[in-house]
């Protein structure tokens, strides 16, 4: 077990008498050994949980008679109990589009949907309440933890407005600031921004934490204002984030330009979205510095910025959603793509020589650490992530007693992850408090939160509906030219059109 967790087990043993304490008794319990990084599967085990951190894990023979005074139990006799999914990269604000951008390129979305076409038409009501509300969503689908790189930093209002949702949601977010160079608020405004809300009570009692995003290190800005920016990262964000979509794309945020800076060997780790055409030699300096990528399998399938390398850095990989306004908001549905998606790339090779492939690629523990362990691993946080004694009580029951879809399952990995879906989520709890309870979300401001939300997507809507699908020619600001794919066609006879768009 790692020391911090050994001591945080410690600190819960000797306070069990006034804490809060729940049993899971009865599953299937996923949990994890982090001595030797393997997954433990407990059948008819039981989970004790004592205020945010899970204080017993038990086998099917243990007596269960000691337990602390008041404690709760809750049974989950043929059931399946996981940790709860971590996401590595979201734009939670962006809820209010949702099926608008359902065949969006990403050269398209930039232009369309992304933080600067949106900054005009968003006041800090849209964003307030579509994080919320996205929050919300991701929690019911059993995203416990969220890093969010939060572009809607236009103004003081609408980055109080991300954070405060944030914190309101209940759920554990890395809530990363994006320092950007939008119109009218400058990088001066920003960080002063930043730093109240750093030095402010916001957070106190909350699972919120704060982070920085920055996308612009090879951007030729001023030396002093990007030291200014790490500084600032180094002295109040639990992380750093940053898109990495390099090749034709251009977004040169690569792991040797941060290296310029120094900031990839400090304490606070570095999230790198996508990693599209990320060279070996910024393969290897991630794992000599132990920082991540975030795959978005649904993302970069969606809008092409590809991820060809990604299946050589799985080692240092984690999985995130990106964004959930165009497709699944689920981490569980980008796990089960990027395991057949290796699969299939990797069977696809061996078949392209004229050979028969006898061993399976990728395994169901391997895409479930990934949608789990590796998400801690990359926010440097070993308390995330997975069931072990000392680790937060971010937790999963799948109700695998009563779901058609896990009726007669024997492997519980194998049942999430390849027949489970969303709705087959029967509790979640974040810190040990519940989120959802009996499928159903507990947020009593739920109704409310809902119609305020569609009140704000109307409006927010109408005006996209309202404006006109960019024509995109000529070189992008890379310098590289943009074409248009192929589109492909299901119904027979030549220009029988690409399809309709609903809206």
């Amino acid at each position: 077990m790692h020391t911090s967790l050994t001591i945080a087990a410690l600190g819960l043993c000797a306070g069990l008498c006034n804490a809060s304490s729940k049993l899971f008794h009865g599953g299937t319990i996923v949990a994890f050994d982090s001595d030797s990084e393997s997954l433990r599967v407990i059948r008819n085990g039981s989970l004790l949980v004592t205020d945010d951190r899970i204080a017993g894990v038990y086998e099917s023979n243990a007596t269960l008679s000691n337990m602390p005074n008041g404690t709760e139990r809750i049974d989950v006799s043929h059931q399946i109990v996981t940790p709860g999914f971590i996401d590595t990269h979201r734009h939670g604000w962006q809820t209010a589009l949702k099926t608008l951008g359902s065949n969006t390129s990403l050269a398209e979305y930039l232009l369309r949907y992304g933080e600067f076409a949106a900054q005009p038409n968003y006041t800090p009501e849209d964003v307030y309440i579509g994080q919320l509300a996205g929050l919300y969503e991701a929690l019911n689908a059993g995203v416990t933890t969220t890093l969010d790189h939060a572009h809607h930093t236009w103004s003081n209002e609408t980055s109080y407005a991300g954070l405060n949702a944030s914190i309101e949601s209940g759920a554990r977010v890395f809530w990363s600031y994006a320092l950007h160079g939008v119109p009218g608020y400058s990088y001066s405004e920003q960080m002063a921004n930043f730093r109240d809300m750093a030095q402010s009570d916001l957070l106190e009692g909350s699972p919120t934490e704060l982070g920085l995003a920055f996308d612009y290190w090879s951007a030729g800005l001023e030396d002093e204002l990007v030291e200014e920016i790490v500084d600032l990262a180094l002295e109040h964000a639990s992380v750093l984030t940053t898109h990495l979509v390099s090749g034709p794309w251009g977004f040169e945020n690569v792991p040797s330009a941060l290296h310029r800076y120094n900031i990839l060997n400090t304490s606070v780790p570095v999230v790198f979205s996508h990693g599209s055409y990320i060279s070996a030699s910024d393969i290897q300096l991630l794992r000599r510095t132990n920082q991540y990528i975030s795959i978005t399998p649904e993302s970069e399938m969606h809008y092409g910025h590809t991820h060809e390398e990604s299946f050589y850095i799985v080692d240092q990989g984690s999985l995130g959603v990106d964004t959930h306004f165009t497709f699944s908001t689920d981490i569980l549905t980008q796990a089960r793509l990027w395991l057949q998606h290796a699969r299939y790339r990797f069977y696809n090779y061996i078949g392209s020589q004229l050979e028969v492939p006898t061993t399976n690629p990728m395994s169901v523990a391997q895409a479930f650490k990934l949608a789990t362990r590796a998400g801690g691993l990359a926010l440097r946080r070993p308390d995330l992530g997975i069931i072990e004694v000392g680790a937060k009580a971010d937790l999963v029951v799948w109700n695998a007693r009563d779901s058609p879809a896990l009726l007669g399952w024997v492997d519980p990995i194998a049942a999430v992850i390849l027949h489970a879906s969303v709705g087959d989520i029967l509790h979640v709890t974040v810190d040990g408090n519940f989120v959802k309870r009996d499928g159903r979300l507990v947020a009593s401001e739920y109704p409310t939160v809902r119609e305020r939300f569609l009140a704000s997507a109307e409006r927010i809507q109408a005006i996209w509906r309202d404006e006109p699908i960019p024509v995109i020619e000529g070189p992008a600001s890379s310098g590289f030219d943009q074409v248009p794919t192929r589109q492909v066609d299901s119904q027979r006879g030549n220009g029988t059109g690409y399809g309709e768009v609903f809206i």
